[in-house]
């Protein structure tokens, strides 16, 4: 018996989300079947993320038992020649029978992609939150900065998320202009139900000129659930990296 990771990148278009419901397609429920085709094997992949409906990712983490002597190593090739052209397989290998996916230090790291100009583009319109309204990326920037540090964000998460604290650290939060695309990147410690979203649509709040880049920080401040921006679409967002203590071991 071995345990393999995979390095996932999918376009969630199509998709019901990463974990497996019953009549839905999802991610998760597609690398299910195909790695059982492969292997002969009842696999069940235990995901790192569960990305919500229409989020998509390039490097989501998931590992799956098997006694298949397929090396891990090629089982990302052996894969993608199995899999949609929506989900593909960046990396794989062996990891120890004790290692999770989710039971570790990690850094998330999420973008944002907002399109702003006149009309929308319908080549990355899957990609991207289209905003008509000329958007001030400086003080995006500036609101952006008071995400950093450990904050409660119980009001930059749905009513719905299920825990015992809202406590999160955030170690990078920028904005960044490349034409009329605009992105928000933030790493974090983790992230609570919708916060990346909630996050995104109060700084386009500020970008709009409805509220000052204070706002943010009066928000993280009064620690109670008070109304942030608005929940964006799930279509711009991105799961860009899951950073695990192995990888910054390796980069130091």
């Amino acid at each position: 018996m071995k345990r393999v990771k995979l390095i996932v990148a999918y376009d969630g278009t199509g998709y019901c989300g990463w974990q497996v419901q019953p009549n839905e397609i999802t991610v998760e429920g597609v690398l299910n079947k195909h790695i059982s085709e492969l292997t002969g094997e009842d696999i069940k992949v235990i995901g790192a993320s569960r990305t919500d409906s229409g989020v998509h990712a390039l490097g989501n983490v998931a590992v799956f038992d098997t006694e298949s002597r397929i090396p891990g190593e090629k089982m990302a090739k052996a894969l993608n020649a199995r899999l949609p052209e929506d989900i593909i397989i960046q990396d794989s290998k062996e990891v120890p029978l004790d290692y999770h996916p989710r039971f570790q230090d990690t850094r998330k790291t999420y973008e944002y992609t907002f399109y702003n100009a006149r009309y929308d583009n319908p080549v990355t319109s899957r990609h991207h939150h289209f905003v008509y309204v000329p958007l001030d990326v400086e003080k995006m920037k500036e609101a952006a900065s008071y995400f950093l540090g450990e904050h409660c964000f119980i009001s930059m998460c749905s009513s719905k998320a299920q825990v015992t604290s809202y406590v999160r650290e955030i170690y990078e939060c920028d904005v960044t202009q490349n034409g009329r695309y605009i992105t928000m990147r933030v790493t974090g410690s983790g992230f609570l139900y919708n916060m990346v979203r909630l996050m995104a649509g109060t700084l386009l709040e500020v970008g709009r000129g409805k509220q000052e880049p204070q706002w943010v920080k009066e928000i993280l401040a009064s620690k109670e659930r008070v109304t942030p921006g608005p929940k964006l679409p799930a279509k711009g967002l991105t799961l860009i990296q899951i950073e695990y203590p192995e990888d910054r071991e390796n980069a130091e």
